[in-house]
This record gives C-alpha cells, structure tokens and sequence, in this order.
C-alpha cells in the first residue's frame, strides 16, 4: 500500500492505462478487461485491474495536472513495479489539419509547468514518448485506417489561460494541441527508465471553436483505448 493507492504488491498490472478522470478508468475497466477487480478507492481515483485477451492490464484514474497525475506516476512505477503507462485522454487542437476525433501521439510534451526548473537550472529538458510504444500506436492505426496525428504537444497548467490567444505562439512553432499530463508522465518515465505513451482524443479546436459533442467523444474515446490496449 502507497500513500494514495490501496493496493498491496501484485494487485496492479505492470502496464497501466491512465485516463484524468477516475470514472473513466472504471468504464474502460467494465467495458473492456475480463474480470476486471478495483484495487483504489482511496480519493476517489479509482484503479481497476483485470485481463485483456490473457494479458494483466490495470487502469488508473491520475486526476486533472501534472501535479495529480505525478503522484500517481511516482508511486505505479516506484511502489508497485509498473514498466509501462500509457495516458489516454482528450486534447484541444492549435492547428488547423488537426480536426475534431483525430488521435495524436505526443511524440514529445512541451510545458508550461515548472516541474524541471529545479532539475535542469537555466536550461530546458525536452521529456520524449517511448519509441516502441509511439511506432507500435502509428502501425495500428494504419492497419486500422485510424486517423493520426504525431508530434510535439503541450502540456498546461492552466485550463483557462488570461489570454484566449495564447495558443497562436506555441501553434507557429508546430505545437499540435493542449493537455495537462503528459510532460510530467514523460519525465518520470525517463527518470526511472520505464515507457511511457500518450495517446490523445482531439475534442475541440482552439482554431475554429468547434466542439465534439458528449456522444462522439465517448466514441473517440473507445477507439483510443483499443489503441492502447492493443499496443501493450
């Protein structure tokens, strides 16, 4: 048992899925693993373990930011042994060829957070996707004739920036679209030398204001789980 998570070791899969929302994570566990057990109710981030065709898989709920989400991190990797997380959540796109229900693969995570400033002094680390993982996602989509987009994101701290323009500087250097979790899963993962992937659902654009609605963003959402369940 961790601090945050309720487990005791063996109860948590060594590859994790981890959406931001915990219910979430209760509806990929219900609706996609074979016996699926909750292990964590504790704040109510709830964790599922159960078996995909065979294999152990355990679903996280991580919560909204970096500073959530890297409790979460830190503890599957250093407390339970896990050697592979995959972050499967939504993103808003900065670009105009990244249209709604696109999946993107954060191929690095730009940020505005300053979680390395103290690690790295006057200089920026650039946290980088596994490989493996990346190129197994880009093969199953084309085998799949899956929409794709790949490259660097951002990863904000903040959902509702002062500036509704902000976006336009980091789309003019080829950022593909806004999340909040996946510099910090990037970082850990190079620290304590696991793989690590996000895999994101494009729910709205920046660029033109439109919106999926709730329906078809929970289609999305099956779709970038077979993903990431199939990659694993």
């Amino acid at each position: 048992m961790s601090v945050h998570i309720a487990a005791v070791k063996g109860d948590i899969a060594p590859t994790v899925l981890m959406p931001g929302d915990p219910l979430r994570a209760e509806w990929i566990a219900k609706t996609f693993l074979e016996n699926a057990v909750c292990y964590n109710r504790v704040r109510g981030m709830l964790g599922y373990t159960g078996t995909y065709r065979g294999k152990p898989v355990s679903v996280q709920g991580s919560g909204m930011g970096i500073p959530s989400a890297m409790i979460y991190y830190h503890e599957l990797i250093n407390e339970y042994g896990v050697n592979t997380i995959i972050r499967i959540g939504t993103a808003g796109s900065y670009q105009k060829d990244v249209n709604l229900r696109d999946l993107v693969l954060a191929m690095a995570a730009s940020t505005t957070s300053g979680i390395n400033n103290s690690r790295f002094i006057n200089a920026d680390y650039s946290p980088t996707a596994n490989f493996e993982l990346l190129m197994k996602a880009a093969l199953y989509a084309k085998e799949k004739d899956i929409p794709i987009k790949a490259g660097n994101v951002l990863t904000a701290d903040e959902f509702y920036p002062d500036d509704p323009d902000d976006y336009k500087l980091w789309a003019d250097f080829g950022v593909l679209c806004v999340e909040m979790e996946a510099a910090g899963l990037y970082t850990l993962a190079a620290k304590y030398g696991v793989r690590a992937l996000a895999i994101l659902t494009i729910s709205d654009s920046l660029v033109s204001g439109v919106a999926a609605p709730q329906e078809e963003r929970e289609r999305s959402y099956t779709q970038m789980a077979e993903m990431a369940l199939n990659i694993t």
